[in-house]
């Protein structure tokens, strides 16, 4: 590989195999991952006969897992989306919602993670009598224990969905900005793409961007650059969930002038390498788009999505990085700094997380691995 990605021609790049366990302790950086999305089977099971649910597709933590990652790959983001109605099925108190957010910072932190967001529709979860306020005030305090016992920072971010009522954006446009001094992150939109542009919800961003707070959008998923476009020039969005379909705007010789705004501003994209094959985002990861915008230059971070529902880690999402498309431990510790530069934190706390723990712990491994740290010039 030459260019961004790779830094030096693939003849004279250093072919260190990164193992497993290597690319475990790699620190990583995580800005797309659905809280109803990431459950432990064993604890969706144990919420289901705490709550009588009694829909769940199998009673074993193995098979159920199975059955999640089975109904998620169908190459449809409808079809991938189904699975969602038995986790949040399940997540209905307070207990449950407070136990499942720490449960998510537990195992990211786990795997590596430094730095987390997680996000959600608050309004899910109020079909048992909890008010928006007291969803919001259990996830937090999830979120809040599970950064206490394990050291790393995660944050909350508020879901819209596209195919909802406006209004109801605008609600949840302000639930998150209530909450922003409390742990939440940002405002986000969620969602099939196709019927449901996201200008119908320009309110609810207008809200956000008045108060100074931060927006992402689920766009280029399932749609087209027009998503993106909208996402950006209509709605203000800061990042791109997943963001893929950018590649449709670039020209045989040069970008077209949206993907050529997200290059120049640097608009970090989500990039979600396992959830995209599952969603047909793209057919296969031997199709997908990751290496064109990464050796375009691009601000690509990689991300799980669902953890559950795509039966991935970060660990597994920075190895599919590794293996398919060549990328080093230096290419890693830059989607890893990537993702940093991008998180809706205070930027004291970005820079502390980049020299304190990303870029230590990569020095680390390069140490272990006896190679050297490379810098390229153009990123």
């Amino acid at each position: 590989m030459t260019g961004y990605g790779g830094g030096m021609p693939s003849e004279s790049k250093p072919h260190h195999l990164l193992d497993e366990n290597l690319l475990k302790r790699a620190p990583k950086v995580l800005l797309h991952e659905h809280l109803d999305g990431g459950l432990r089977p064993s604890t969706c099971l144990d919420l289901a006969e705490r709550c009588g649910y009694e829909g769940l597709p199998a009673d074993e933590p193995e098979a159920l897992a199975a059955c999640f990652a089975e109904g998620a790959d169908r190459k449809s983001l409808p079809l991938y989306l189904e699975g969602f109605g038995h986790t949040i099925a399940v997540m209905q108190t307070e207990e449950a919602l407070s136990r499942c957010a720490r449960e998510a910072v537990e195992d990211l932190a786990a795997d590596g993670v430094v730095y987390a967001e997680l996000r959600f529709a608050p309004h899910f979860h109020t079909a048992s009598g909890l008010g928006l306020q007291a969803v919001m005030e259990a996830v937090l305090d999830g979120l809040a224990q599970g950064s206490r016992s394990t050291g790393i920072t995660a944050r909350l971010l508020v879901c819209a969905m596209r195919n909802e009522d406006p209004e109801l954006s605008e609600k949840l446009a302000a639930l998150a900005i209530r909450y922003r001094d409390a742990g939440c992150g940002g405002f986000d939109l969620a969602g099939e793409e196709a019927g449901h542009p996201a200008n119908h919800h320009v309110r609810a961003f207008q809200l956000v961007q008045r108060e100074n707070f931060s927006i992402t959008i689920h766009a280029g998923e399932s749609f087209g650059p027009a998503s993106i476009w909208q996402a950006l020039q209509f709605c203000g969005a800061h990042r791109i969930g997943h963001g893929v379909r950018l590649v449709e705007d670039l020209e045989p010789e040069a970008e077209g002038r949206l993907a050529q705004y997200v290059l120049d501003h640097r608009i970090p994209l989500e990039v979600c390498l396992s959830s995209n094959v599952h969603t047909g985002a793209t057919q296969s990861l031997a199709t997908h788009q990751f290496p064109k915008l990464w050796e375009g230059g691009y601000r690509v971070t990689l991300n799980t999505d669902n953890r559950l529902m795509s039966a991935t880690t970060m660990t597994k999402e920075y190895r599919l990085a590794h293996e398919h498309y060549g990328l080093d431990l230096n290419d890693l510790e830059k989607i890893a700094i990537n993702g940093m530069k991008s998180a809706f934190a205070p930027y004291s706390d970005r820079i502390r997380l980049i020299y304190d723990a990303i870029k230590p712990g990569y020095a680390n491994l390069r140490a272990e691995l006896e190679i050297a740290e490379r810098h390229p010039h153009h990123r």
